[in-house]
């Protein structure tokens, strides 16, 4: 009975929440929408602006020989899109739609005049429409820069074109959202040449790997390259692919000896504890200073509904936080002295969806930096985390199945 009048509150709330808007249509395809999307070129570089019916995940990486960036998304028709998108912006000699050769999955191809990268990956959704509009800013970098970051994903399928033809999601699975931290021009921890922006990217591609081959769960990265993704679009990401859980992934730095071990965080108003509140503050800074504030002032209504809905996912991360703590513990890996926190980090506050935001170390701990740059200790780890996915996902499933009866 409580679920049931929950669900009737939360569809009251779709004119009035960005949740309801951004929520709506997960079945379907997202159509372009043609007027609201432009190539242009500005002083330094060039911004891609696409108008989509609906928000969908999507990855950007780039490739060389020639220069390219590609935009993936979960996923779109393009047919609206005109004839002849991005002629004669100057720095791009072409514009390119159609399917990845991964299923489900939609392509745009920008190919360069010279040697440009993502700087900015944002995605905005309408609260009255529910259009959600994606912004890519490509700036110039030197040829040996691009090369570095060059390359597809760990994982996908080994194209290097939008030819093949799109083949329809297929449901049924653990939908997962892995939210590596940082990237672009914050990235994050510093140690020696080691950021955490790129320590977390390598470590969340191989928990995903390590997730598919269990059969059992589907994967979706809120970024695939060194690209800057604001905090709002991270969970925007997540509600597009209709996620059963969020992970966020961190390995930051504290004071010295502070920290060290795994943590897991989920979402509280007030910080359990000084670091806690310090780490919310470092992930939270990055938006500020970029200036970008994807937000929406919620209608009061819509914010009491959403908390309500807060009380029934909350539950539920915390008992996903316990399960990852508990695995970890079990495979004889480090954690922290106080391994569970709370903090009000942006990341974690979709209403609908449990979310979490895992330390799996901390790069100010010579040791933990250590493990994380060691091979073997990652696959542990990772095979501990995967073990605690799929545990707290079967535990929800029976818990939700009690509350349908």
């Amino acid at each position: 009975m409580r679920r049931a009048v929950l669900s009737l509150l939360l569809a009251l709330a779709a004119s009035l929440a960005p949740l309801a808007a951004v929520a709506q249509g997960f079945g379907a395809l997202a159509r372009v929408l043609p007027g609201e999307s432009v190539v242009e070129a500005g002083e330094e570089g060039v911004t891609l602006i696409l108008g989509l019916s609906q928000p969908v995940p999507f990855r950007v990486f780039t490739l060389a020989d020639p220069w390219r960036v590609a935009i993936d998304f979960r996923e779109v028709l393009w047919d609206g899109l005109p004839e002849g998108f991005g002629e004669g912006v100057p720095g791009l000699q072409a514009v390119e739609t159609g399917a990845a050769l991964d299923p489900g999955w939609s392509r745009i191809v920008l190919t360069l005049a010279a040697p440009m990268a993502p700087r900015i990956a944002a995605m905005e959704t309408d609260e009255a429409s529910g259009a959600a509009f994606v912004r890519v800013d490509l700036g110039p970098v030197t040829e040996e820069a691009f090369r570095a970051r060059a390359g597809l994903p760990p994982g996908m399928a080994s194209d290097s074109g939008p030819e093949a033809e799109a083949v329809a999601r297929s449901d049924g699975r653990l939908v997962i959202v892995l939210d590596p931290g940082h990237a672009g021009v914050d990235p994050g921890a510093v140690r020696g040449e080691h950021t955490e922006a790129d320590l977390v990217l390598t470590f969340a591609r191989e928990l995903a790997d390590a997730l598919r081959r269990t059969g059992r769960a589907e994967v979706v990265l809120t970024r695939e390259a060194d690209v800057f993704v604001p905090l709002p679009t991270r969970v925007t990401i997540a509600r597009a692919a209709n996620a059963d859980a969020l992970v966020s992934i961190h390995a930051d730095a504290l004071a010295e000896g502070r920290a060290r071990g795994a943590t897991v965080y989920t979402l509280s108003d007030t910080a359990s504890d000084a670091a806690s509140a310090a780490l919310a503050e470092q992930h939270d800074r990055a938006d500020l200073l970029q200036g970008i504030d994807l937000s929406r002032s919620d209608d009061v209504v819509a914010g009491v509904l959403m908390d309500l809905a807060r009380t029934e996912t909350a539950p539920r991360a915390e008992a996903l936080a316990d399960r990852l703590v508990t695995a970890i513990g079990v495979a004889d890996m480090r954690l922290h002295g106080r391994p569970r926190g709370e903090a009000g980090f942006t990341v974690l506050r979709a209403a609908d969806i449990p979310s979490v935001l895992l330390e799996i170390g901390f790069m100010s701990d010579e040791s933990d930096l250590e493990n994380i740059l060691d091979p073997g200790w990652r696959a542990r780890m990772q095979a501990a985390l995967v073990e605690g996915l799929l545990d707290w996902a079967e535990t929800d499933a029976v818990r939700a199945g009690l509350l349908r009866q």
